[in-house]
């Protein structure tokens, strides 16, 4: 909204030219979001706690976990108000992909939170049922992959890129549905499931977002684009803005969410970020790239996906608990030492991801 504002006073005052430019919105989208979050996240605590919004534990989970019982959930809300009020101030409302990622992030914030609602406010500990879940889930994710599909200008919007090789891009046709259907989808469960101890799942998230929003930059540069031999995507760039949010609220977020929590984001957050993540890393045609620099919240998966099918087949669990965290927890690691540790990783993978520009 505010690009539209500064553009009509372009013609009084040559100075606010500078509102043009992708790189000071995406700035200023990072500081609106985390100011929002600084100034309501206080009051949203309260009163979630005023109204006994609290987590509930799992009895079989780490003792230490038991004095979290009662904590304010359902913070996640927090974050996407300030993402969605970010990024329509600073945004440029006329480019399609911005609406996609927003309301696809909303969407799955939907999502989440009737989920929560059910669980805290209804007493139902199963919450949303897991087949409704997964159903709303691809309705989304469906309709956002033959959305973008059927609008593609530029076969390389719909192409598939492999890191670390220059000329090994493939052409994908139908199949890109398919591809991003899965990656939004399970990006979001990915997320949801990493989220389990204070400030784990959020820090990774802006670090993933942060790498995405200088793909999304460069993607969306000629120049930029020409000289790294990746595709050129002109509507892509406007996602730095969305990313730099993302960014902000995040932080902002981490600010109460760090140890010991003040609140947690709860489904509300944690799907709707993931499913953010995912559908730009869809956008920018980093896919691959995605699963790299979010690691975390693929060894996560694979933990719970592991867990699962050994108990099944042999009976015997591979891991104390899962997802993985907890098992590091139940072996007598502190809850700080895990997050920290899993923080370190992600940076390392993140930097991963930032040299397949470079290393093709």
């Amino acid at each position: 909204m505010l690009l539209y504002l500064t553009d009509y006073l372009m013609t009084f005052d040559g100075g606010f030219r500078v509102f043009q430019y992708l790189t000071f919105r995406a700035i200023l989208g990072a500081l609106t979001a985390l100011l929002i979050s600084f100034i309501i996240g206080p009051a949203m605590i309260r009163r979630l706690s005023r109204n006994n919004i609290g987590q509930s534990v799992r009895v079989d989970g780490p003792e230490s976990h038991y004095e979290k019982a009662g904590t304010p959930t359902m913070g996640g809300t927090l974050i996407l108000v300030a993402i969605a009020i970010s990024t329509l101030l600073w945004g440029n409302l006329e480019n399609r992909y911005v609406w996609v990622v927003l309301l696809v992030t909303i969407g799955f914030g939907i999502i989440g939170f009737v989920d929560d609602y059910r669980k805290v406010m209804q007493g139902n500990s199963d919450g949303l049922s897991s087949k409704a879940k997964f159903f709303w889930q691809s309705v989304i994710g469906l309709t956002a992959a033959v959305f973008l599909y059927q609008t593609a200008e530029l076969p390389a919007e719909t192409i598939f890129i492999v890191p670390f090789f220059k000329n090994v891009m493939i052409e994908m046709g139908w199949t890109y549905v398919l591809l991003a259907y899965l990656v939004i989808v399970g990006t979001s469960n990915a997320v949801n499931l990493t989220d389990g101890l204070d400030g784990l799942a959020i820090m990774p998230t802006v670090m993933v977002a942060s790498g995405l929003g200088i793909f999304a930059y460069l993607s969306g540069n000629v120049n930029f684009a020409e000289y790294l031999a990746i595709p050129f995507l002109p509507n892509c760039g406007e996602l730095t803005v969305i990313c730099s949010a993302i960014v902000g609220a995040g932080l902002g977020f981490l600010w109460f969410n760090a140890y010991p929590a003040m609140v947690f984001m709860g489904d509300v957050g944690a799907l709707a970020l993931g499913a953010a993540l995912g559908v730009i890393a869809v956008l920018v045609r980093q896919e691959i790239v995605l699963m790299i620099m979010g690691g975390v919240f693929v060894m996560e998966t694979v933990s719970v996906i592991m867990q699962v099918v050994s108990y099944k087949l042999t009976g015997r669990r591979i891991f104390r608990m899962a997802p993985i965290h907890h098992h590091f927890e139940l072996k007598g690691w502190p809850e700080p030492r895990v997050i920290v540790r899993f923080w370190i990783i992600t940076v390392i993978l993140v930097l991963i991801g930032l040299a397949t520009l470079k290393l093709r």
